[in-house]
């Protein structure tokens, strides 16, 4: 009991792509595997946080600061610039043979591989100093071109895993979102982003998530689970009677960005207004509750979800084939009143 986690509520919390990303890196396909939360964080935080999305904010920030946001001309390759390169040629190789053994973890390892390199690229190159010295411009050109290309490359290769991580990251490379209609030779082939695109930078695309609060979240989250599957018992009439239940009227309700589970709710309980967040996005739309009255659990300490404070609880029926009906009043009665 209480063993079950919920996809929808990570995806809520974490994004799609994470999820998708962390459940295809650590678990071996048709194997088992271990989840915890922690272990999902730490994946996000070194992985998509600190790797790829600071690899790419990095890049497009030093060509917008350096450059005034346009790609520039690379000059003459060095050493270090050969050896990136051979590291992005044999990737997409790596790449393949192991989606041709279905090794999908392998898969995405070979792709960090070149994420990694590319990483250790502007520490070994020190993009910040080639840009004090007129004499360096020219190197400075060439790394911040081999930067840009090498994501460039990973938008390509990650099509097949992730599903909206690709289209940002060649958006904010100024390429457009047309990268899953790209052939998949075209990670294979070194020089392909033009000098002169204009980069677009944006929000990162993965913000760090701070461990502790991430994780107090979701050991509150477990204990409402828990306490829901738990083993139902008889309470007294006194203990029911603490339950404040009220008639709501909905005046206003819509969806949350971000979430598919989630519809922020305007309700009104005699004279007074509060706002109420409600996960029943999947079975109403937010037009259909306008001017319905509903049952409102009215005394619950407030709560937030995905950062909206919520005052009270929605209350509905469901079954065990996903079914969800409200519950509401059989005749008209004033918005306020207590359900006894």
């Amino acid at each position: 009991k209480g063993n079950v986690v919920d996809p929808v509520v990570l995806v809520d919390k974490y994004g799609v792509d994470a999820i998708r990303y962390y459940l295809l890196r650590e678990i071996s396909f048709g194997a088992d595997g271990f989840y915890s939360e922690e272990a999902l964080v730490r994946r996000i935080n070194a992985d998509l946080a600190n790797d790829l999305g600071n690899l790419l904010h990095r890049t497009l920030t030093m060509i917008e600061r350096y450059f005034s946001g346009v790609v520039p001309a690379p000059s003459p390759v060095e050493a270090l610039d050969q050896e990136l390169q051979a590291v992005a040629a044999a990737v997409p190789r790596e790449v393949q043979e192991a989606m041709e053994k279905l090794e999908l973890s392998t898969a995405l390892a070979a792709i960090w591989k070149l994420v990694g390199r590319a990483n250790k690229y502007i520490d070994e190159t020190a993009p910040w100093l080639l840009a004090r010295e007129e004499a360096t411009r020219p190197r400075l050109q060439t790394v911040l071109y081999n930067l840009a290309e090498s994501l460039r490359i990973i938008g390509i290769l990650l099509v097949p895993y992730l599903p909206t991580v690709p289209e940002k990251i060649w958006g904010q490379l100024g390429l457009g979102q047309g990268v899953r209609a790209v052939p998949w030779q075209e990670a294979e082939n070194w020089g392909g982003l033009a000098p002169g695109t204009r980069v677009q930078r944006g929000e990162p695309i993965f913000p760090r998530i701070d461990p502790e609060e991430a994780l107090k979240t979701g050991k509150e989250e477990k204990k409402v689970m828990e306490n829901a599957g738990a083993r139902q018992e008889r309470i007294s009439i006194d203990e029911f009677a603490r339950l404040d239940l009220r008639v709501a009227e909905v005046v206003a309700a819509e969806r949350i960005e971000k979430s598919n589970k989630l519809l922020k709710l305007q309700v009104v309980l005699g004279e007074e207004k509060r706002q109420v967040v409600a996960g029943i996005a999947k079975h109403v739309e937010p037009e259909e509750l306008v001017g319905k009255k509903l049952i409102l659990v009215a005394n619950l300490q407030p709560a937030k979800l995905m950062g909206i404070e919520s005052n009270g609880m929605i209350l509905a029926a469901s079954d065990a084939e996903g079914n969800l009906s409200l519950l509401t009043v059989d005749r008209d009665i004033a918005s306020g009143a207590k359900i006894s």
